[in-house]
């Protein structure tokens, strides 16, 4: 695996075009470190086949694998990404809110919601239940605080991985349903005391 170094020395396109001082206030815009974009990159790319990327745009276009990102949909409220392919207007008052051919289609989800509120999660928690096919994997990110409703309602347990968000100021967890051999190392970007 490279080092955070290494990770960090190469641009990331995202980050570049969106990123450093380019995050949207007023729809919670954080966007995750370039190392930590690359881990959950690598890992969405060694698990997931069809993609839905629920509020995740870093993740979803810094994916290198062609046929994966073809395959993906970012679901997103920003209008900045309206013409792009593979993104759907979504907004999660209304988690149903995406086209009716959808339904069922995805084995991983990736979520990370604007808000950390348990209701806010509920509405996630069922789009990402209607989204993915039986048995499919869930990845997500938010605040300890929601550990049991993560692993009640979509079987997620908390990683040895933490994400690296510069710009937040508390520190979020990492949640999947699944075993992760990536997210079971320490990320080299949060202190030893978190």
């Amino acid at each position: 695996m490279a080092t955070v170094e290494e990770i960090n020395e190469k641009p990331n396109g995202f980050l570049l075009k969106y990123g450093e001082g380019k995050e949207k206030g007023d729809l919670n815009q954080y966007w995750y470190s370039p190392y930590t974009i690359d881990i959950m990159r690598q890992e969405c790319e060694a698990h997931g086949k069809r993609i839905a990327f629920l509020s995740t745009p870093s993740i979803f276009f810094s994916l290198k694998n062609k046929e994966l990102k073809a395959n993906s949909v970012l679901f997103d409220l920003d209008p900045q990404w309206t013409n792009l392919p593979n993104y759907v207007v979504w907004n999660f008052n209304e988690p149903l809110g995406y086209p009716e051919e959808m339904k069922g289609t995805f084995d991983y989800v990736v979520i990370d919601p604007p808000f950390i509120t348990e209701e806010v999660w509920q509405l996630y928690i069922e789009s990402t239940k209607s989204l993915l096919t039986p048995g499919g994997k869930v990845l997500g990110t938010t605040i300890v605080e929601n550990k049991e409703q993560l692993d009640r309602e979509l079987g997620c347990k908390p990683q040895v991985f933490a994400p690296s968000i510069p710009k937040l100021v508390y520190q979020y967890s990492l949640y999947v349903n699944y075993e992760s051999e990536l997210f079971s190392q320490k990320n080299p970007e949060i202190p030893d005391d978190y």
